[in-house]
């Protein structure tokens, strides 16, 4: 971790879909969140240099997929989507949160996966503790399979204080249940341009 950046807690959390539109699933579908509540720095007061942050964030980028990752029980490569997210806490700045999800932290991230040629979705706004927030979803490695165009709302009960910051990465095992949009499929994914 970072100099100067302590990290509060880390929630995971897994959701299970057994039963969608009244149908039982053959295969359910799962989704898991790592949310680390961190401080921030630089709450309360601007400041030009973001680059602590930017390094929490390369960090982060490890330690939360891996988390999520084995709270599902699957290898890494087995993942079919991704998104990250972050939860500023009311003294801190929009830019706090794109520090930390934008320049470091997908690299880490898709080495967990052991890939990921599409852009990661992500989300940032400001919130108090126990706000909802989500984390976009998408295919790993081709934004444009519809069934994969999904989210996953987080939260943390006393999170994110004032000076605090909730960053979030989730995964999953599938795309949305019952997917019947059309589109690029998952099973037609070549995953070199990270579009198709």
């Amino acid at each position: 971790m970072s100099e100067n950046i302590s990290v509060r807690r880390i929630v995971t959390i897994v959701e299970e879909t057994l039963i969608e539109g009244g149908r039982v699933l053959e295969t359910p579908t799962r989704r898991a969140a790592a949310v680390a509540i961190i401080a921030n720095p630089f709450a309360g007061a601007y400041q030009e240099d973001l680059s602590p942050l930017m390094a929490t964030g390369k960090a982060l980028g490890r330690i939360l997929p891996e988390r999520a990752v084995a709270a599902l029980g699957i290898p890494g490569d087995k993942v079919e989507s991704f998104g990250k997210a972050a939860l500023v806490g009311e003294d801190g700045e929009l830019e706090h949160a794109a520090a930390l999800l934008h320049p470091e932290l997908g690299a880490p991230f898709r080495d967990v996966l052991g890939g990921g040629a599409a852009l990661i979705p992500s989300s940032k706004k400001r919130g108090a503790p126990g706000a909802a927030f989500d984390i976009p979803l998408g295919h790993k490695d081709a934004a444009r399979v519809r069934s994969h165009f999904d989210g996953m709302e987080v939260r943390v009960a006393d999170a994110p204080r004032a000076g605090e910051i909730a960053v979030a990465v989730a995964v999953t095992d599938s795309g949305r249940p019952l997917p019947r949009v059309g589109g690029l499929t998952k099973e037609r994914v070549v995953g070199v341009d990270g579009m198709v």
